[in-house]
């Protein structure tokens, strides 16, 4: 048993992420996003005689890498803004997502000829935008506050919806009564439930912080608060994103009442860390994936229906929501539009929830390999451009959001 705890492929980790700080330093010295570099380099990799063996599996995804990066997004979030927006980011969130998985489910089964079930499962897993992707781009861009809160904020409540609809597709898929007295409640609990466990374990990390000025501690009891508010709503059937935004939301809130005047800076570095970690072996491996898997089985023709559905999608979730807004405080200008259309990217979840499709669904497969393709588009087209069409519509701030003194916009 020794023996095998020394051969853990940890050579194979350092050398990912040497290539990771190389691509940032690189990418940074060229003003292209970090995310897409990172992809690059894995797919690249992934092309090598004698490359390195690191699966990117549901399990890896949703119980190591997705709790940091979706508790550190919340906890970076300025809340009076977050606040601000919510209106405009729960409709985007709730009747976007809706709208798009129903444009993409119903395409994907009159022009490709999938099942309803297995259209409607890529349809929901697919039409939410990633937070781990839309967050890592936007934060390298240089884009005016408020257009980075609405996407962020959008990126980080859709996700969350969409995971509770594909949980509960998935259990239909399985077996389980479609009828309204069993999704209802499921549906309640899974959205509900994970604010409530998110809230709980923030709020008791926060009383123990209180008890410590000790910074290594603190750091500490926040990692504890990701990862268990992730893995404990996920264990009860809630959902883990909206759990880890829900108490990222908390400690980045409520933080500078509990956290010590040398614990505060301490703390927002070290999640400026994490995510850094995270990314990069998110995005690496999604690279390294994307060019193992056989994406000729899927077809030229239904790939290009399944982007071509996902974009038509964005843009019916994006435009009309828009007009609700019109003449209201949180009316959204074209070229805020135009940024949510083109920067709705998605990433590491979708491909994570594809995974997880049942294997009662015959197109379990191409459903895997469409998402890979459109994760691919995503980030590689949608993410390369992105920076262009930022500085062409004049939304160009003078820094990112993130760049703030931590002592006055986190705690």
């Amino acid at each position: 048993m020794s023996v095998r705890m020394t051969e853990v492929p940890l050579a194979p980790l350092g050398m990912l992420l040497l290539v990771a700080c190389l691509i940032a330093m690189l990418t940074r010295r060229l003003g292209l996003p970090y995310i897409v570099g990172l992809v690059v380099a894995g797919f690249l990799i992934a092309l090598l005689p004698s490359s390195p063996e690191v699966p990117l599996s549901r399990d890896l995804i949703f119980n190591v890498l997705l709790p940091p990066l979706v508790f550190e997004a919340a906890l970076q979030l300025n809340w009076k803004r977050f606040r601000a927006e919510l209106t405009l980011t729960l409709t985007l969130a709730f009747l976007g997502v809706a709208i798009a998985a129903a444009v993409v489910a119903s395409g994907m089964h009159m022009i490709v000829g999938w099942s309803w079930i297995a259209a409607a499962l890529f349809g929901v897993l697919i039409a939410a935008t990633d937070p781990v992707s839309v967050i890592a781009a936007f934060r390298e861009m240089r884009c005016l506050p408020r257009v980075s809160m609405v996407v962020e904020s959008e990126s980080l409540l859709n996700d969350g919806v969409a995971a509770v609809g594909f949980a509960i597709l998935s259990a239909i898929a399985a077996g389980a009564s479609p009828g309204a007295a069993s999704v209802i409640p499921a549906f309640l609990w899974t959205l509900g439930g994970g604010v409530l466990i998110g809230l709980a374990v923030s709020g008791a990390v926060l009383m123990i912080v209180g008890r410590t000025d000790d910074p290594l501690v603190e750091i500490t009891l926040t990692t504890i608060a990701a990862y268990s508010s992730f893995l404990l709503a996920e264990h009860f059937g809630a959902s883990g994103i909206i759990s880890a935004m829900s108490a990222g939301l908390l400690i980045g809130s409520a933080g500078t009442r509990f956290l010590s005047r040398a614990g505060r800076n301490r703390v927002h570095w070290a999640w400026e860390y994490f995510a850094f970690l995270a990314n990069s072996f998110v995005f690496i491996l999604i690279g390294m994936s994307v060019a193992s898997q056989p994406l000729h089985r899927l077809g030229v023709a239904a790939a290009t229906v399944a982007i071509l559905l996902v974009l038509a999608g964005r843009a019916l979730s994006i435009y009309p929501l828009a007009v609700l807004f019109r003449w209201s405080r949180w009316q959204i200008p074209p070229a805020f539009q135009h940024t949510l259309f083109w920067g709705g990217l998605r990433g590491a979840l979708a491909l994570a929830l594809a995974l997880t499709v049942p294997a009662t669904v015959p197109e379990r497969g191409a459903i895997i390999l469409a998402a890979f393709v459109v994760v691919a588009f995503s980030i590689l087209i949608q993410g390369l451009t992105m920076p262009w069409l930022i500085k062409r519509l004049g939304l160009a701030g003078k820094e990112p959001e993130r760049a703030v003194a931590a002592s006055t916009k986190h705690p």
